[in-house]
């Protein structure tokens, strides 16, 4: 038997949503709705199961966690300014 427990809120690793907004506002990040929005156009299933905004090498990165129809998970990284998809990493099947 299979049991999925997705998250019914992404979470922000390490950061408030103060800062968040500010980064928002000044331009330095886009909103993790336009990321998610972004993905789903090329990426139309799986189940979001964590979204975290992370500092990598000084840069804003956005890490989303999918589980793809066939139950494997994959993490894509996207730059949180520009949105661009930096990498993909396929992950086991989830049993």
């Amino acid at each position: 038997m299979l049991l999925i427990v997705g998250l019914s809120r992404p979470t922000i690793a390490g950061r408030d949503h103060d800062e968040i907004r500010r980064l928002r506002n000044a331009g330095e990040i886009l909103s993790l709705e336009i990321i998610i929005a972004n993905h789903r156009r090329q990426h139309p299933h799986g189940q979001l199961l964590e979204a975290e905004l992370e500092l990598e090498e000084g840069r804003y990165v956005y890490d989303l966690k999918f589980l793809s129809q066939n139950g494997v998970v994959q993490e894509f990284e996207y730059d949180a300014r520009t949105g661009e998809l930096w990498h993909i990493e396929h992950g086991e099947e989830d049993h």
